[in-house]
């Protein structure tokens, strides 16, 4: 991936890196699937206008106009860890591989910046998620108790070690 807008097919979805124009439905998307706990608009904009971030967005070609999905990745070019900001998936395109397909995304970009480890937090009480982020080889750290605001539900912190390369001698 680059940080050029371009579109890549991911299925039946394409991706694209997210602009300013996207925002309202990635705020459509948070607030529907994170209630309580939904980023503000203020927030999400200060995210897609970082050049330490990478925001996705998905769209469905048989949806013209609709957004399926979002997610997003701070990774500083050559720092050794990256983390994983925010994924959601819009209801009607659940259950279709989008929410690994975005992972896969930022995980490659996470490498592509020089990432060796790659962060996220997510609920306690989300076992769907956590069973998408163990299958991609993510472990549990540790817990936040009630980090996640009002509602009080612990997060679990995981990681995912990346394959490293060497092009050293007798490495």
């Amino acid at each position: 991936m680059t940080d050029n807008p371009v579109t890549e097919n991911a299925g039946t979805f394409e991706l694209r890196t997210a602009t300013m124009t996207d925002l309202d439905a990635i705020m459509a998307i948070e607030s529907t699937t994170f209630g309580s706990d939904a980023w503000s608009k203020a927030s999400m904009r200060a995210e897609l206008a970082s050049p330490h971030t990478r925001y996705l967005v998905a769209t469905d070609p048989a949806e013209p106009g609709a957004t399926a999905g979002y997610a997003g990745l701070l990774a500083p070019r050559a720092s050794a860890q990256a983390d994983i900001q925010t994924i959601a998936v819009a209801e009607t395109a659940r259950r279709r591989g989008l929410g690994r397909t975005l992972m896969q995304a930022l995980i490659a970009e996470a490498v592509e910046r020089g990432a060796g480890e790659v962060f996220l937090e997510v609920r306690a009480d989300n076992p769907g998620a956590q069973a998408l982020y163990v299958s991609l080889g993510f472990e549990q750290l540790a817990v936040r108790p009630k980090y996640y605001q009002p509602d009080g539900v612990d997060a679990l912190i995981m990681r995912l070690t990346l394959a490293r390369t060497s092009t050293a001698v007798g490495a």
